[in-house]
């Protein structure tokens, strides 16, 4: 069965370190390179994370790392994205230190997806889960980049439970929002997954012990510095039982979109409002306004995905053995 050719881009951050472990660990995904993105922390921070994850997950093929130099979103008018925000430990990923190994000559994210598409025309497969500054910076370099793609998967926005760190917005499109209306106003094969749908997955306490996750595994030792971390800092800082992994559903979405439900639909991003800048604008009216312009996914199987999450953490247990 051939296997799914994946850059995942990211800004990790503990939800989205967890599902780039996965990830590297699934074998039907050929994750060919891990960009970094200035998100939840800076581009420089974001790369020394990918290299961290990828170190200790130590996959049988190891990625290309992609470098990016911006600094961390932080808004200073919105304290639930500072909490957010600190909620991920000094470096992002709990109490995982970070390994210190720079690359004598580092490839520039946009750079790295540019080179990747021109490789394997038509097979690549772009999953962001930050922002959509690299996705961006690529398309303004080549403009037939975006046609090269196979599928660009977003994790972001929403439809509508509004925002999660605004009333109205998403982080990963209210980071950049100009970014993510190119974007998802472009012609590219893409699909969106909204809070709607990932922010039904997470962990409790509970759940995770249920996992059974060997600490004297490669990927156990991982997860075991960085979810009860999470779980800790949201019960003290927030208030809330339990974590939200939506890069977890984004992952499982790609290596097994059987468990998922695609809805087209139209959407537009807000860059003026003071109040909802940031926004994703879906026209759902029923009548021919606005065109259709992207897949998004609006419904999720969730106990598959927590088995599939369960399956990948077992089979890297028996393959340390």
């Amino acid at each position: 069965m051939p296997r799914h050719k994946l850059i995942i881009d990211a800004d990790p951050g503990i939800g989205d370190a967890v599902a780039i472990a996965l990830a590297l660990c699934d074998p039907t995904l050929d994750v060919v390179a891990l960009t970094a993105c200035a998100g939840v922390v800076s581009g420089k921070q974001a790369f020394c994370n990918l290299q961290t994850i990828t170190s200790m997950v130590d996959p049988s093929r190891w990625p290309r790392i992609g470098s990016h130099n911006a600094d961390a979103v932080r808004p200073e008018d919105s304290p639930i994205l500072s909490g957010i925000l600190e909620g991920h430990g000094k470096h992002g990923l709990g109490e995982c230190e970070p390994i210190t190994a720079p690359l004598h000559q580092p490839t520039d994210s946009a750079k790295l997806m540019l080179e990747f598409a021109r490789l394997f025309p038509g097979e690549i497969t772009i999953l962001t889960l930050g922002p959509l500054t690299n996705v961006l910076a690529a398309a303004e370099r080549d403009s037939g980049f975006l046609s090269k793609i196979k599928q660009l998967m977003i994790c972001g926005g929403s439809i509508s439970v509004g925002g999660d760190v605004t009333a109205a917005a998403e982080f990963n499109i209210l980071a950049n929002p100009e970014a993510a209306h190119d974007i998802l106003m472009s012609a590219a094969n893409k699909t969106l997954l909204p809070i709607d749908t990932t922010h039904q997955f997470g962990l409790s306490f509970d759940e995770y012990s249920q996992l059974g996750v060997d600490a004297f595994s490669r990927l156990g030792r991982l997860l075991n510095e960085m979810i009860p971390f999470a779980l800790r800092e949201n019960r003290n800082r927030l208030g809330r039982e339990g974590i939200l992994l939506p890069g977890v559903v984004a992952v499982t979405a790609i290596s097994h979109p059987q468990l998922f439900v695609q809805t087209t639909m139209s959407v537009d991003v807000e860059l003026s409002g003071s109040l909802t800048r940031g926004m994703t604008v879906f026209d759902r009216r029923g009548l021919p306004h606005w065109k259709e312009n992207i897949e998004v996914i609006t419904a999720v199987d969730l106990l598959e995905v927590k088995d599939y999450m369960h399956r990948i953490i077992d089979a890297s247990e028996i393959g340390d053995e």
